[in-house]
């Protein structure tokens, strides 16, 4: 540049050789402000706490606040469709789950969003074990009986669930599938009613949250005889996998997790993801986790969108095989 180069001409060169290095260094200085986490169900449920969590981990590590967005409705729907349309700054998250990631997709037929195109997966948080519960009536205390029970008198037993389309009814019907069943179907409004229901006998069996089901399993009140998990569960690891008791290939383990939107910076997911496997590991959650009868589910966030892809596929076949179908 000539020293006869006009100071203002001089000036706007150099500014304008520097714009691309801006990006990285806003990136650098993430988080600069308060970060949002939308949770798409209504305050209080599993999806919520497990948010309050991770969101006390980010504001300890980044000395900043992170605010709980509830916007709950239509099956946790109208939430994802909020984050998947928020800014790609990291700013704005979403606690997903299993039931509007991965179930959602084939269960409705109209959804505002796509959960492969539409977001970046951060981090999966918590895998829900699932526990196979009988009414103590039914004669069966392993799940080869149960299997024997149901293929000799096809359409005799049934199972409760917590709504059409919910994943204990998914849970259910992939056991159908891979069992060659037929144990029929009673929604409920909730998991608590199908419970009740299973308690008193109106009801056969249930695929139930563990943590909700196991202390009734313990009081007698309902017979556990196995866990949906691939491997037994830390909270209880007396109970059987259903795989390993006579249906191997069966598995189905729902799960709660951070995602952002589409094109989220590399920098930013994986600081994202470092920190919240770092909480993951700290006494406090796992204690909490204990509590509610989750397990961490830690990894990367590769990891974590290779389990979205396949879950995707998965509930895909089983509610295709269940002619399952469900309005928004």
């Amino acid at each position: 540049m000539s020293p006869a180069t006009p100071r203002r001409l001089r000036f706007a060169i150099a500014a304008a050789l520097l714009v691309p290095i801006l990006p990285a260094a806003a990136q650098s200085a993430f988080p600069a402000k308060p970060i949002r986490i939308i949770v798409p169900f209504a305050p209080g449920g599993p999806n919520d706490i497990l948010a309050r969590l991770v969101g006390n981990r980010l504001t300890e590590a980044f000395s900043q606040p992170v605010i709980i967005d509830n916007r709950g409705g239509a099956g946790g729907t109208i939430g994802a469709d909020a984050g998947a349309r928020a800014p790609a700054d990291g700013y704005t998250l979403t606690m997903g789950g299993s039931s509007n990631m991965t179930v959602a997709p084939s269960l409705y037929a109209k959804l505002s969003y796509n959960p492969l195109k539409d977001f970046t997966p951060v981090a999966n948080v918590a895998r829900v074990p699932y526990l196979l519960v009988i009414n103590p009536r039914v004669p069966a205390k392993t799940v080869k009986e149960l299997v024997a029970i149901a293929r000799a008198k096809p359409g005799y037993l049934n199972y409760g669930s917590s709504g059409v389309g919910s994943m204990s009814s998914l849970a259910a019907e992939w056991f159908n599938a891979v069992a060659g069943t037929r144990v029929v179907h009673i929604p409920f409004k909730g998991t608590a009613p199908a419970l009740t229901e299973l308690m008193v006998g109106s009801v056969d069996l249930m695929m139930a949250d563990m943590g909700l089901a196991l202390n009734h399993s313990r009081a007698g009140k309902m017979r556990a005889i196995a866990v949906t998990t691939p491997r037994r569960s830390t909270g209880a690891p007396e109970i059987p996998t259903v795989a390993e008791s006579g249906l191997p290939g069966f598995e189905m383990s729902p799960w709660f997790g951070i995602v952002g939107p589409a094109g989220l910076p590399r920098e930013i997911v994986e600081r994202l993801n470092r920190e919240i496997n770092n909480g993951l590991k700290s006494p406090e959650m796992l204690k909490r986790f204990a509590e509610l009868g989750y397990e961490p589910a830690y990894g990367t966030a590769e990891q974590f969108a290779a389990e979205i892809r396949r879950d995707i596929e998965l509930y895909a076949r089983v509610i295709q095989k269940a002619g399952i179908k469900a309005d928004l």
